[in-house]
């Protein structure tokens, strides 16, 4: 929990509250992806129906006004991890930012940022959009009073808050002395951005089973978060912990998953032979529902292929749902197709 989070001698807490049902919206063009490539202007009316649907208003400056207030600091989360073919299409980010603008934000005050934004060029970007595309800078990029503390010590590395030395070089301490429980939030999350878009990629992910909407807002903006994709839990409690604290999930208007290009293993890196063009968007406010719906297609995918069930890697989608995050109940999500 990020100190200063709590109130001071809280009530003890009852049973979360369960959620409603949970409408996941979805809208599929096989005409959307050819070849690795997008067809930009498919794309973006796919992106734009789903806003509409989502919010249920009538245009999309009306869309987006529900969702931001003229004073919110908007930030895109996107995934770049996958490089050219795996980071959130810069075709999606563009009309959402586009929408953003046109219901009053500023262009060049809206965040698009990712832990580390490697493969970016090569995934189209060009960073004359106008908007800030930014990654979360080494140790400088974490908030030192934004912590998150977990029962379990992990290895620090360079770029880690509290990392004791310098980069590339192998300092004389105990075996303890670059470990720790805690783990800080990203400046940008914690401190710059009060309203976030969340735009994942649809794809597994070696450590933490799927790399989903709930993932991609917890696991990428803090630091010492090795020991969250490590046996047993495999951040089971912990990404929904993260998500759920007041500075993290809270913000998030809208989730919107980027299945254009979907991968079923070795996610969330770039492995084209575990690749599907499945040229599919899903939005929703609920992030869990998303999130169960795609860990059932890609265990449909694994199985064809033979690849392992990805089994407890991907407990924390069912424990954010039993802790009310969400719907991770299959049975308690309704799936509405949209036009683009």
């Amino acid at each position: 929990m990020i100190a200063g989070a709590r109130a001071q001698n809280p009530a003890p807490p009852g049973p979360p509250p369960t959620p409603g049902p949970s409408i996941v919206y979805r809208a599929h063009n096989s005409e959307a992806i050819r070849d690795y490539q997008v067809n930009p202007e498919l794309v973006r009316r796919m992106t734009n129906a789903l806003v509409l649907a989502v919010t249920r208003q009538p245009d999309l400056a009306s869309a987006w006004r529900s969702l931001i207030k003229p004073n919110d600091r908007v930030g895109i989360k996107i995934s770049a991890t996958g490089g050219e073919l795996f980071t959130t299409h810069r075709e999606i980010v563009n009309t959402i930012v586009d929408g953003l603008v046109a219901a009053g934000q500023a262009r060049e005050r809206i965040i698009v940022w990712d832990r580390s934004l490697g493969g970016i060029k090569d995934a189209g970007y060009l960073g004359n959009e106008g908007y800030q595309l930014r990654s979360i800078t080494p140790r400088d990029g974490y908030d030192a009073k934004a912590t998150i503390s977990a029962p379990y010590l992990g290895n620090l590395i360079w770029g880690d808050f509290e990392y004791i030395g310098n980069r590339g070089e192998m300092p004389l301490l105990s075996e303890t002395e670059n470990t720790s429980s805690i783990s800080h939030l990203s400046k940008i999350l914690a401190n710059e951005v009060t309203k976030v878009i969340n735009l994942p990629v649809m794809s597994d992910n070696v450590r933490n089973g799927v790399a989903g909407c709930l993932y991609n807002l917890t696991i990428p903006n803090v630091d010492n978060w090795r020991r969250f994709g490590a046996p047993p839990a495999f951040g089971g409690s912990s990404i929904p912990e993260i998500y759920a604290d007041p500075h993290v999930g809270q913000k998030v208007v809208l989730n919107l998953m980027d299945g254009l290009l979907a991968q079923y293993a070795g996610g969330p890196e770039s492995h084209p032979g575990y690749a599907v063009p499945f040229a599919t968007l899903y939005a929703s406010r609920d992030p869990v529902a998303i999130d169960a719906l795609v860990l059932k297609q890609l265990e449909i995918w694994r199985e064809r292929r033979k690849v392992p069930p990805i089994k407890e890697l991907g407990a924390h989608v069912k424990f954010a749902g039993e802790m009310g995050l969400g719907n991770a109940d299959l049975k308690r999500i309704e799936i509405r197709d949209v036009g683009p």
